[in-house]
């Protein structure tokens, strides 16, 4: 072994040398020898060895373990081991334990041999192991160390096994258990003994292995009196009960009768707590408080699991286990209530089984209803803050707390599906003391209350989401379940009238701010029960507590919020529309591109709600026509007039970065256009509210800025965004008339990305006008596909893998093109074209079904074959030469496409397209009938050198039911793909 040739191997930087050493490494771990000579290396016993190279001799013989110990000469596997066994010895040895990457290699290349030699050819594998262990601490690390790897080999349920290994890995275990299993245990117990003061990691690491073992070995090897005492005496020392609750937590999740796991789990339990382990409150170690935690989630849903699995008719036996369960909901309240946000959630799977439980009987104790309110309580005072909660750098932090308030929420949901009235009760005391105290109370209590208040909305079912339907809507209030429904929306409805005039939306903290808008938006339904509330709540989204606070990220969820309201509310506040536009003025202003560190109070996003519902407002008042269209122009005239300055200094401007900049900034006016026609609806259309030419006069506007011909793709993209809502909004006279403008200024530069967004905004309009696009598409169709196969044409670089996505999308969009023409009966653009330009597209369509790897086009392809078929499939029908066509090319690609390796027959989107292509081959026969039938019989199917018999089935199943082919196609191009293996 060259080790100065392997010292390239850490040396990147020297391309040459690490280059070398690459080579010299693949050579040794391929040649014959080359694990002779790393054996050799590592047991010569020679000058010390650099760390590096044994790692790397140890990885050659990992190679060969894998690759060709099993079939190698009885003499070449001796020596192998022989090898082994001396590596093994020298690091046992050593004064100073290996390198722990060096002990792991060393474990799993043993694992390798294991499973290959035992018990068959190395039948004393681990006694020889056992008689290691007299050589020390190494040694003794190193066995436990090749126990989890044989583990990792042999047991580990995450990896998926062959039928093979699987039956080799039963036959390995019921050796094991026949033969070492006794003898293994009795180490193990004996390490625990002697290293559990001198040497605490290897007390873990046996923890560990015990942990790993005991799914499959008998149980009383380590359920027994001595070794439990262990155990729960290892719980104590500071440096090891982590890896023993860890332990004990695999005990007691072993699979076994319910009666049986009830009982070991009960014996654990009583000697743990006579121990007085179970209740450590004093303790700061926040880590082994996890690993309890985890340990008491354990008992509870192990005991649950019991319970679950016995017959109901073992009452008495099911009556145990409840009361086993409901004496250990006081460990988990307790756990559950820890500062730690870590430990509480450890518990929390323990929690939402126990409710389920209860909820499985339908009956609920006194004290079982005590334990789920004392539960209900740890819930709300765990949803708060904790102070050192930072809101404005969220950070890992911060994200953790989130996700642990977002599981809690979950247990709060449960209890009250389970007990809702108590939940409603203790919820309403909790809110109403809070609210009427916000000013002398710490932030965290008022947002866990207002949050708590939110949160009923989801926990407490309600119809429609009203949670406030009023006493008239009640009916009887002497039956039980409408008197409870009227307790509850009377509840609810106090709550929320303490919320919106209790003064607490003016509270400081951010986080109180944005709950009080989020439950404001949730619970809309009260403000129409009680519109007397609305303005005031409209007040606070427009004034410094909502769209004008402080904070930036309070203002941006009060828009967005703001713009739900207003859509829900909107009848009721008609009245005051003016009112509310002329408030909105200032934060509907466009800020300048270039304002330098001036910040506006609303982001571009931001706006956009504000906008839609300022347009909300305006479109659903009771104003007369005229009236609205000039609120309207009211309202986007300043964003026209902005656009238009804006396009004059990017017509002059030089900069680039400013240039992008302006163009950002047109993009966002045409974005807050767009954005507004989201306001009209079939009621009030913007034909009925007399706002046509307004928009059209924008949508020319932005044509025009377009042409200016700087930064035409941010331009585009907004030009595009308007259009796709106008083509919705408007009719085919007022919008058509400036498609060709539109197209034009669009398609001046046509790039694969321009192309690409363009052709779903050709698809929608084909799609809502048909007919009335004809001459509009017959004008633009030639020139379009042809920028598209230039565009897909031009060269491309090898690396570039954007590029080739884009491709990608532009041919898919390209075909779905083609699709929305044929399916909305325009193939009269396909007739019109030139002899040469219709062969080129119809090509093109039969390339994308057969060789482009895209399951949703080659669908496409085969769809739009299909109905060119239906419309041209008989002589003189269609275009000259489209029966020669049919034969040439679209009966060949019905075959070709699913033959081809990259066609899976097991994926649901290219099953879709094999539909697709045979549905396509039964429209032809269709139209061709016997004629196809006898040029797939003697032309066709015989040059795919299918039998006879396959052929003449293949014939009859294309005569029968659709049904009956389409099935019959699947097993027919399955059957055809293995024969083409196999020749």
């Amino acid at each position: 072994m060259d080790a100065q040739m392997l010292q390239g191997l850490w040396a990147p930087d020297n391309q040459q040398q690490h280059t070398q050493a690459l080579e010299y490494l693949q050579q040794v771990r391929e040649s014959s020898d080359g694990w002779q000579l790393c054996g050799a290396t590592l047991t010569t016993g020679g000058l010390p060895l650099d760390e590096k190279v044994k790692f790397v001799c140890l990885q050659v013989l990992e190679h060969y373990a894998r690759t060709r110990y099993l079939n190698a000469a009885p003499e070449e596997q001796s020596l192998f081991r022989q090898y082994l066994s001396q590596w093994m010895t020298t690091l046992c040895m050593y004064n100073e334990p290996e390198k722990v990457f060096i002990q792991n290699k060393t474990a799993q290349l043993m694992s390798l041999v294991f499973v290959v030699d035992y018990p068959s050819r190395w039948p004393s594998f681990m006694a020889d192991l056992l008689s290691m262990l007299q050589l020390g601490p190494h040694a003794v690390d190193l066995y436990l160390r090749i126990l989890l790897a044989i583990d990792a080999e042999v047991v580990d349920r995450e990896v998926i096994h062959s039928q093979v290994e699987t039956d080799r890995n039963s036959l390995i275990k019921d050796t094991m258990r026949e033969h070492c299993v006794v003898d293994m245990t009795e180490s193990w117990y004996d390490i625990l003994v002697k290293y559990d003061k001198s040497n605490p990691e290897l007390v873990c690491h046996c923890h560990d292995v015990i942990g790993a073992y005991i799914s499959w070995i008998d149980i009383s090897l380590i359920a027994n009196d001595r070794f439990v005492r262990k155990l729960v005496d290892h719980l104590k020392e500071p440096l090891i009960r982590e890896a023993a609750a860890d332990c004990i937590h695999e005990i007691i999740t072993k699979g076994m009768d319910p009666v049986t796991k009830t009982q070991l789990i009960e014996s654990f339990v009583t000697v743990l707590d006579q121990a007085g382990v179970l209740k450590p409150i004093d303790d700061d170690d926040s880590d082994f408080l996890v690993k309890l935690a985890r340990l008491i989630n354990g008992i509870g849903v192990q005991l649950i699991q019991s319970w679950q699995k016995l017959d109901k008719k073992d009452c008495s036996k099911r009556e145990m286990i409840r009361q086993a369960v409901e004496n250990k909901v006081t460990l988990l309240l307790t756990f559950m209530a820890s500062d730690y946000d870590d430990i509480s959630a450890a518990v929390f799977d323990f929690a939402r089984d126990y409710i389920q439980l209860i909820k499985q009987t339908g009956q609920i104790s006194n004290v079982e209803r005590g334990l789920l309110e004392n539960m209900l309580y740890v819930v709300i005072t765990k949803t708060k803050y904790d102070e050192s909660y930072n809101f404005e750098q969220a950070g890992e932090d911060e994200a953790m707390f989130d996700d642990y308030r977002k599981k809690l929420k979950v247990v709060f949901d449960n209890l009250a599906a389970l007990i809702p009235e108590l939940v409603l009760k203790v919820s309403k005391e909790y809110v109403v003391t809070t609210l009427n105290r916000w000013q002398a109370s710490s932030y965290e209590d008022v947002e866990a209350a207002v949050s708590l208040l939110y949160n009923l909305g989801e926990a407490l079912p309600a119809s429609h989401g009203n949670h406030f339907c009023g006493p008239s809507q009640v009916g009887d209030p002497a039956a039980p379940q409408e008197h409870k429904l009227q307790v509850k929306s009377s509840t609810m409805q106090e709550m929320m009238r303490l919320l919106v005039t209790s003064g607490v939306s003016s509270h400081s903290h951010p986080a109180v701010t944005l709950q009080f808008f989020e439950c404001v938006a949730r619970y809309e339904k009260f403000f129409s029960c009680e519109p007397q509330y609305i303005l005031g709540i409209l007040a606070a989204f427009l004034d410094s507590r909502g769209m004008r606070n402080r904070t930036p990220r309070v203002r941006s969820r009060a828009s967005y919020l703001f713009s739900r309201i207003v859509r829900c509310l909107k009848n009721h506040i008609l009245g005051y529309t003016e009112e509310i536009l002329s408030q909105l003025t200032e934060l509907l202003v466009m800020a300048p591109p270039d304002n330098g560190q001036i910040c506006p109070l609303l982001t571009n996003d931001d706006q956009l709600y504000v906008f839609e519902a300022a347009a909300m407002l305006i479109i659903s008042g009771n104003n007369e026509v005229q009236r609205k269209e000039i609120l309207m122009r009211n309202l986007l005239s300043p964003v026209f007039t902005k656009v238009s300055c804006l396009a004059e200094r990017l017509a002059q401007e030089q900069d680039p970065v400013r240039q992008m900049s302006i163009a950002k900034s047109i993009c966002h006016g045409t974005s807050v256009t767009a954005r507004t026609s989201k306001a009209f609806s079939n009621q009030n259309s913007i034909q009925a509210c007399g706002c046509v030419q307004l928009y059209l006069d924008a949508m020319q506007l932005f044509i025009n800025c377009l042409n200016v011909g700087v930064e035409r793709e941010i331009v585009g993209s907004g030009v595009r965004q308007l259009m796709h809502r106008l083509v919705v909004c408007l009719d085919g006279g007022s919008l058509l008339p400036l498609l060709p403008s539109a197209s034009q200024a669009l398609l001046h530069t046509p790039s694969p990305t321009v192309l690409t967004e363009y052709l779903p905004l050709i698809n929608q309009i084909i799609t809502k006008f048909q007919k009335d696009i004809g001459p509009f598409l017959q004008s633009i169709f030639v020139p379009l596909v042809s920028a598209i196969f230039t565009a897909l044409s031009e060269p491309l670089e090898e690396n570039d893998e954007e590029e080739k996505r884009t491709r990608r999308l532009l041919q898919r969009n390209y075909y779905l093109f083609v699709t929305t023409i044929v399916s909305n009966n325009l193939l009269d653009i396909l007739v019109s074209l030139d002899s040469g330009i219709l062969q080129q597209v119809l090509m093109s369509v039969v390339q994308g079904a057969v060789e482009f790897p895209d399951p949703v086009a080659q669908k496409n392809c085969f769809v739009i074959l299909r109905r060119l078929t239906e419309a041209w499939g008989v002589k003189d029908a269609g275009p000259p030469g489209f029966v020669e066509f049919l034969y040439t090319q679209v009966v060949p690609a019905c075959f070709l496409a699913p033959l081809k390796t990259n066609f899976d027959l097991n994926d649901a989107q290219t099953i879709l397209a094999l539909h697709e292509s045979v549905m396509c081959l039964q429209s032809v026969y269709k139209k061709q009938g016997e004629e196809l039938i006898s040029y797939l019989r003697s032309e066709y199917l015989p040059t795919m050198e299918l039998s006879p018999e396959l052929i003449n089935e293949y014939c009859q199943a294309l005569t029968s039911d659709a049904k009956l082919f389409r099935n019959y196609s699947k097993l027919f191009f399955q059957r055809a793909k293995i024969m083409k293996c196999g020749n």
